[in-house]
């Protein structure tokens, strides 16, 4: 029997569960370095909307700025690429010299080129979650069986018809999945640029707590982030039911 659901919801036991564990394991060990979840989630209610709510939104920001550019720069040229030879010829050196390049290590140019501020943080974000969109939308592409084509192109359907009805709700599924793998690697990325060049950022608010040896709200910051990780995989995982409704969890 088919049913439908979000995948996400199995990220969602496997969080609280971790909760769960980590309550048990902190009122073990009680020390002061590893405070008990209960405190950590009384510090975040106390202080959210005072010190830890800003923080959130300009992280949460940046996350979907990136996110947005890569969807609206990363979809088309990876549709492109699988569909027109002349496209991927043009481009694929470019992504087979720049894929493999740890992204991190181009933060020092970024920084150079864009300076400390927001942009350099989006831009980083934007090419963590590019190149997968576009290397797998484009594998995608040339993967679909070139008989599809012929029914539409007996019809007279130019290259944009083809695109619109054909490969595109055909690449909405991989095009969230590379989101979904790039997602982690971007908060992982968006943590270490905002301690740069910045007063406001997760990033910044948990070393910042850290350095003053605050774990309260070290721990609440690490917190907030990782929700702000699962509520976008949740999201995504929404995202997919509505515009693929044709994907049925077993």
């Amino acid at each position: 029997m088919k049913r439908k659901g979000y995948k996400g919801i199995h990220a969602i036991y496997l969080f609280f569960f971790v909760l769960f564990l980590w309550q048990g394991i902190a009122l073990v060990i009680d020390k002061s370095f590893f405070p008990p979840l209960s405190d950590i989630l009384l510090n975040i209610v106390m202080t959210f909307w005072g010190k830890i709510a800003a923080h959130a939104f300009y992280s949460l920001r940046r996350i979907m700025t990136g996110i947005l550019l890569t969807l609206l720069a990363g979809v088309p040229l990876g549709i492109l690429m699988g569909y027109l030879k002349k496209v991927d010829f043009l481009f694929s050196p470019l992504l087979y010299f720049s894929y493999p390049v740890p992204k991190m290590a181009l933060l020092p140019i970024v920084m150079l080129l864009f300076g400390l501020g927001e942009t350099a943080k989006i831009v980083m974000i934007f090419l963590i979650t590019f190149f997968p969109v576009v290397v797998n939308i484009r594998d995608d592409v040339k993967n679909i069986p070139q008989e599809v084509f012929y029914p539409v192109l007996s019809l007279g359907a130019g290259h944009f018809q083809i695109i619109k009805e054909i490969i595109l709700p055909g690449v909405v599924p991989v095009a969230l999945t590379s989101l979904r793998l790039g997602i982690g690697t971007a908060i992982s990325v968006l943590f270490f640029t905002e301690n740069f060049g910045t007063e406001y950022g997760l990033g910044y608010f948990i070393m910042d707590a850290w350095m003053r040896v605050n774990y309260i709200e070290m721990y609440s910051g690490i917190f907030i982030l990782s929700m702000i990780g699962l509520i976008l995989f949740v999201a995504i995982d929404a995202l997919e039911n509505i515009l693929c409704p044709w994907r049925d969890d077993r």
